[in-house]
């Protein structure tokens, strides 16, 4: 499934996400709730309309977005669900 990350833009580039299109699906991203850096990557745990949560990871150098993990509404515990393949 492909993935597109819709970013704000402030002072740096690609600052934070907005919108998430999961093929043909259009998500708002209605809070940021972490974000982590790794060595070209940036992580971001994102809450969408509706309440699911998703990690999203951008890879700098290729600028490509991948969605890492993912917590559904009625998903039994605080867990995130690895993905054990890309969306």
């Amino acid at each position: 499934m492909k993935v597109q990350v819709e970013c704000y833009s402030g002072y740096r580039g690609d600052e934070r996400p907005v919108r998430v299109r999961l093929g043909e699906q259009v998500l708002e991203v209605t809070a940021v709730e972490d974000r982590w850096y790794s060595p070209g990557e940036t992580y971001f745990r994102v809450r969408v309309e509706g309440g699911d949560r998703y990690v999203l990871k951008h890879t700098e150098a290729q600028d490509v977005w991948s969605v890492e993990a993912a917590m559904k509404i009625g998903f039994s515990g605080r867990c995130f669900r690895q993905l054990s393949a890309p969306v």
